[in-house]
């Protein structure tokens, strides 16, 4: 590997990039490829000039993706000078771009470029004394501060296949007589204007309504970026071979009007899950791109369960994977699985054979991976077609041993894609499948089954994140091979959340490892344990729509964003009520003993007085209860819990002051409190506190469990760590046996959702009984995302 990069190294460095910029190329994969593929294209392997060198990484790094079959004409126009400068080549992009796969019309496209134009020095000369008369007055005003780019741009316009360096040549040559030598002043900082005074109160709507920033299209409409089903004939992707021309994958018009005669010109995506598992929030964002993008163009989705290892799959998880489809608020246009097609799949392994692009293999998982790294071809690779046929239908009737044979595709060995090494298409598992039963004893996988499927259920966007995207030549190249329909192919970046992990392999220890209480631990980012917490669908659809579809992959989205959604739907949808969670004791001294008084309180922060549903009882009597931390026994100026001597008000109640305290043996650990209230309310404290009292003399209040949850790891990327698990965090969930919670939540109900005044938001648990409720605690109340964490 370190040879092969030295020798890319010194193939960009012949083409005049210097070193800091060909090293920093090296770091990108994806330019990499690009620019090693244009030179080649290019036939510049042994060096050229550097200002053709340059135009050539401009062409690897922004050349239209849709137009890629014309590129190697590009390439000779540049390599022979005929297209020359930057102006130019962003000409020929933008023509190109318009062009796509169709005909290059030469003489428009020459002349949309400036090729064969000459623009002498006399020609700038002439140019620049122009721009340089029409904008004398502002010239001589702001003298050396003048904005020079404007200048440049102004002659481009006159002259748009100028050479840039004569231009700035002259134009700095025409400041210089016109000004003369720079003085002090020009290069003094211009002085700021003042700001303006704010606007008055009563004008800050306004001017807030009409200076907010426009969301752009994308972000109203994040599924612009995808191509209609019509445009499917244009080249978007290039496969490259050691051996052989480049495979420019498109669909011929035939198969294109085939395709769209079946579907109507309907857009049809597909939702892909393996069922080993239960779905987590990435997945959340794998269907907001999948079946978003097809209701937002009035198509369909498929939920298909790619189920292709029988050994790893369950109907705990095909079952769950429906249900948690559907509560994330997503329809199904049908549901399938990749075992549905297992006929199908059979008879175009048998094709792919017949045309010579498969073999039946002997190599063990260990010679293969041996094989592979050393870029060698299978010993069996180049058996008789007729001899794999005939092995191929023995795996099949079970009559050769699992892990003594399997089925794979004739790529190419020495390809720079790892993901072109002869990928197996099929193996033997005298395993019985969950849905297809004990007919099969050979399995094909993913990387087969895959994009065949895509194409037979005529799928018009494949969509993907980004670590398939080195598989995306394979998806082509079987595709190809086998003269089936091609979709259009698109990766995102995947969704990674911080303090948590999301690879299966990792979930699946946690759980069986009883790290974590099943798949649907609150603490984890499963959409079962996120909905168990207390948390929406719609937040987490909010969440992935602010996000947004991009193929930045090396973004760590803070939880503090997720939960910064969640927040703002718990604030409008959650009831408040009262809960004390640490319960300190508190005996109103001059209040009658036997008396409760039942008051008013607010489900909602602004309860319309007249209507009675937005408000609830709560008791109020002799003995109430606070929470342990709003009582000290030193006070302090910035404090305004309860102290000695120090009033406070309950919430929806009366002032309270308290005159004694009650201590244990220790001195130290308070037992109780004495207080007064003030029943005519003259005292305004600035204390507010939370409460419950006893609903009748000597009854405690009702008693909940709350489970208090935090992040499941102290590190932002615990997947990272080689000690993941030792990362675990112990405050990550805290049991609190005995709250103290009004009356009314006794009528709660799983799923209910709450806001515990001061406390948080919190949920109904499953675990609830009929004596007794369990609250999960959803989220804080406290916001950092919109205070400006990202």
């Amino acid at each position: 590997m370190v040879k092969e990069d030295s020798n890319v190294l010194d193939l960009f460095l012949k083409i005049g990039l210097d070193e800091k910029t060909a090293k920093n190329t090296l770091a990108n994969n994806k330019v990499t490829t690009n620019l090693t593929a244009v030179i080649h294209e290019a036939a510049v392997t042994d060096g050229c000039d550097r200002a053709v060198g340059n135009l050539l990484y401009t062409v690897a790094t922004k050349f239209p993706a849709n137009a890629l079959n014309h590129r190697p004409t590009l390439l000779q126009y540049i390599v022979s000078t005929k297209i020359k400068t930057p102006a130019q080549l962003e000409a020929a992009f933008a023509f190109l771009a318009s062009t796509a796969s169709e005909n290059l019309k030469v003489h428009d496209f020459e002349e949309a470029c400036g090729v064969g134009v000459e623009v002498s020095k006399d020609d700038i000369e002439c140019a620049v004394s122009e721009v340089f008369e029409e904008k004398k007055t502002n010239i001589l005003e702001q003298r050396y501060r003048i904005n020079v780019g404007e200048l440049f741009g102004h002659v481009r316009k006159k002259l748009p296949w100028a050479d840039p360096k004569v231009v700035k040549e002259v134009v700095d040559l025409e400041l210089y007589k016109l000004l003369g030598e720079r003085t002090a002043a020009d290069n003094e900082k211009p002085v700021k204007k003042k700001k303006e005074k704010p606007a008055k109160t009563e004008d800050k709507a306004k001017v807030e309504e009409t200076s907010a920033p426009k969301q752009s299209e994308e972000e109203l409409n994040p599924y612009l970026i995808f191509p209609t089903p019509e445009e499917n004939y244009k080249v978007h992707t290039e496969v490259y071979f050691s051996d052989r021309p480049v495979l420019r994958a498109c669909n011929s018009k035939e198969l294109l009007e085939k395709h769209l005669k079946v579907t109507g010109g309907k857009v049809l995506t597909r939702f892909p899950p393996e069922p080993n598992g239960f779905l987590h929030i990435g997945h959340a964002k794998a269907m907001f791109v999948d079946f978003g993008l097809a209701k937002e163009r009035g198509g369909g989705c498929y939920l298909r369960f790619d189920d292709t290892n029988p050994e790893a799959e369950k109907k705990e998880y095909i079952d769950h994977i429906k249900e948690i489809v559907g509560w994330m608020g997503w329809e199904p246009f049908k549901i399938t699985y990749t075992s549905d097609y297992f006929q199908d799949l059979y008879e175009l392994a048998v094709e792919l054979i017949r045309r010579g692009h498969a073999y039946v293999d002997h190599q063990t998982p260990d010679e293969v991976k041996e094989y592979r790294e050393k870029k060698m071809n299978s010993p069996w690779r180049d058996r008789p077609i007729e001899e794999s046929l005939r092995l191929f239908d023995e795996m099949k009737k079970g009559m050769i041993d699992e892990g003594q044979a399997t089925l794979r595709m004739k790529q190419d060995m020495q390809n720079d894609n790892f993901n072109m090494y002869d990928l197996i298409a099929y193996r033997i598992k005298f395993t019985p499948h969950p849905h297809a039963g004990d007919k099969w004893c050979i399995y094909p996988s993913y990387d087969y089954a895959h994009c065949i499927v895509d194409s037979l259920e005529n799928i018009t966007h494949s969509l993907c994140t980004l670590e398939f995207e080195t598989r995306r030549a394979s998806y082509y190249w079987l595709l190809d091979a086998l003269g089936l329909y091609q979709p259009f192919v698109w990766e995102y970046s995947r969704l990674n959340v911080s303090n948590t992990v999301m690879s299966k392999r990792k979930l699946n220890r946690l759980v069986t490892e009883n790290w974590v209480d099943g798949w649907d631990d609150p603490r984890l980012m499963t959409l079962a344990g996120l909905r168990r917490r207390g948390v929406t669908s719609t937040a987490i659809n909010a969440f992935v729509r602010g996000i947004g579809i991009t193929r930045s992959d090396s973004s760590m989205i803070q939880l503090s964003r997720l939960e910064y959604h969640i927040r703002e739907e718990l604030n409008k949808t959650a009831a408040r009520t009262l809960v004390v969670l640490n319960p300190l004791k508190v005996v109103i001294t001059n209040l009658e003993a036997g008396l409760v008084m039942d008051l008013d309180a607010k489900k909602w922060p602004e309860a319309p007085a007249d209507d009675a549903s937005s408000f609830y009882k709560v008791p109020f009597s002799r003995v109430v209860f606070i929470e342990r931390t709003d009582f000290r026994l030193k006070d302090s100026k910035d404090y305004y819990g309860l102290a000695l001597g120090k009033s406070v008000l309950l919430r929806y109640a009366y002032p309270i002051k308290c005159t004694d305290v009650i201590l244990a043996d220790d001195k130290e650990t308070v037992l109780e409190i004495r207080a007064e209230y003030d029943p005519s309310k003259t005292i305004k404290p600035k204390g507010v506190l939370h409460w419950v009292a006893e609903p009748s003399p000597g009854v405690d209040p009702l008693k909940v469990e709350v489970r208090l949850f935090d992040r499941l790891f102290r590190s932002e990327n615990p997947a990272e760590l080689d000690d993941w698990l030792g990362d675990l965090s112990p405050e990550s969930k805290v049991v609190i046996q005995n709250a103290y919670a009004v009356p009314s939540v006794s009528k709660a109900t799983l799923g209910d959702k709450f806001q515990f005044e001061r406390s948080g938001y919190f949920a109904v648990d499953k675990d609830s009984t009929s004596e007794k409720l369990v609250f999960n605690r959803t989220v804080t109340l406290r916001d950092n995302y919109a205070k400006g964490g990202k």
